[in-house]
């Protein structure tokens, strides 16, 4: 009994500072959950040897870049997804729609992997906010976090 109250203290400690800080960004979350948030560069004088790359909106990218300096990043998010056997979008949204107290490590897991992975695969960021994943993962550890201790700012 003394463990789980410990055991919440100090997730309630940990987490509820660092989310705080990305609140904000639900509501623009919940506004581009399945559209399109990037685009092709296709300014004057491209020629047809030219690499096309993605644009992203500004919103996004200053949400991928405050989460990347976070302490809600874990570098060895791949063993989340193997000892949870999540390997889709879906197994992700059932994973984190499962999650307690006990388990906030698999949301940090499903968020890194979107955020320090959408750094070399570029379609990452656009997928997480297309299929609503940066929101389920907010929205979930607010959940818990205010289930435990009083709501969020």
């Amino acid at each position: 009994m003394e463990k789980d109250a410990a055991l919440r203290e100090q997730v309630i400690t940990e987490y509820r500072g660092e989310i705080e800080k990305y609140m904000k960004y639900i509501p623009w979350l919940q506004q581009k959950a399945g559209t399109q948030v990037s685009s092709i560069y296709s300014g004057e004088n491209i020629g047809a040897h030219s690499v096309s790359f993605p644009v992203y909106d500004g919103t996004l990218m200053n949400f991928v870049r405050e989460m990347s300096k976070s302490k809600l990043m874990d570098k060895n998010y791949h063993y989340v997804y193997t000892r949870n056997h999540i390997r889709t979008v879906q197994d992700e949204k059932k994973a984190i729609a499962k999650v307690t107290i006990r388990e906030m490590y698999i949301l940090n897991g499903i968020l890194t992997k979107y955020v320090l992975g959408g750094m070399t695969k570029g379609t990452l960021w656009s997928t997480a906010v297309t299929e609503g994943i940066f929101l389920d993962v907010l929205l979930k550890m607010r959940e818990v976090v205010e289930f435990w201790d009083k709501p969020l700012a």
